[in-house]
């Protein structure tokens, strides 16, 4: 494996959820692979899960990890092609993407939407321009469009807790405060569009994810009727596509009630964490035994580990 960008990076994606329960099975059994080898992780964006996670990984591999936030403990850097850089910015990409392939073996990146040009976001500039420039395989750690890390895991997880050969399972819209990216839901989206499983989406009109991403899932305006024999729900919020980066007046009632989850088949809960407790889901619902989001959490350590362990093989 080249890349960890897109699934199409994945030669399988069935082996690749197995890796990750083999490495959470035994964390340490590959930790000479990464002997001598460096993994270098640039953050555009904040982070937690992603990059205690992704380090994690890195060490019981064997890796040396570097961590830098970009743009604070770096220089502003340059994305245009024939710019004067006579403003903030005082690198090109051409050069820092180079220059740091010289000193990791894989680079990790995370670089969020802008949320103001969608055909901006969408052509994932930031991510395509260290995979083009640096010489060196490339992780995705949440782009403009995507999250693999996350919706690796999130396999993982499902694949653990299933008690069915094809479970129900729903990625429900639900309320936020503020503009947020499309990428966890259409990475998610993506991601169980390759497996087997009986995948609703539900949202309120006006967000509708890019067809792309929601390839032949069901999408349904209802919450209510998505939620009805559930096996997995997984909630989390995005921001308008159609009228792109905007929060649309209304459907606070999106929120994921204990309710609600009585209409499902005794259903787990998921989320991507951080959760807005209140505003996307009830405390009822997050602190119930049905709740698997640190659980969730936890393989996110398994699911980039399984990732960095195929790069490596064909270092």
């Amino acid at each position: 494996m080249k890349h960890f960008i897109t699934p199409a990076d994945v030669p399988s994606v069935k082996e690749l959820i197995e890796e990750g329960l083999r490495q959470k099975a035994n964390p340490t059994a590959d930790n000479k692979l990464g002997k001598d080898k460096t993994l270098c992780l640039l953050f555009f964006n904040s982070s937690l899960r992603t990059r205690l996670s992704t380090q994690k990984a890195g060490i019981n591999l064997g890796m040396n990890v570097i961590v830098m936030n970009v743009g604070a403990d770096s220089w502003q850097l340059e994305f245009e092609d024939g710019v004067t850089m006579n403003g903030n910015k005082a690198e090109h990409i051409k050069e820092a993407a180079a220059v740091i392939g010289q000193y990791a073996d894989i680079i990790g990146v995370r670089a969020f939407a802008g949320l103001t040009n969608r055909e901006e976001d969408y052509q994932e500039l930031v991510l395509e321009s260290f995979r083009k420039l640096s010489g060196v395989p490339v992780v995705n750690l949440e782009s403009a469009t995507r999250h693999p890390c996350q919706s690796l895991a999130d396999l993982i997880t499902i694949e653990e807790l299933k008690l069915k050969t094809r479970p129900k399972v729903v990625l429900t819209w639900a309320p936020h405060i503020k503009p947020l990216p499309q990428a966890v839901g259409n990475s998610f989206a993506e991601w169980l569009n390759l497996t087997e499983y009986d995948f609703v989406i539900a949202n309120p009109e006006g967000y509708d994810l890019a067809p792309e991403f929601v390839g032949k899932a069901k999408v349904t305006h209802n919450q209510a009727e998505a939620f009805e024999g559930a096996d997995f729900i997984y909630a989390k919020n995005w921001s308008s596509l159609e009228h792109y980066g905007q929060v649309l007046p209304g459907n606070e009632d999106w929120i994921i009630s204990a309710e609600k989850m009585k209409l499902t088949d005794n259903a787990k809960f998921m989320h991507c964490l951080p959760v807005r407790r209140g505003l996307i889901v009830e405390d009822a619902v997050i602190d119930s035994d049905n709740s698997v989001v640190i659980q969730q959490a936890g393989n996110r350590v398994w699911s980039v580990q399984a990732a960095l362990k195929k790069i490596l093989e064909e270092l």
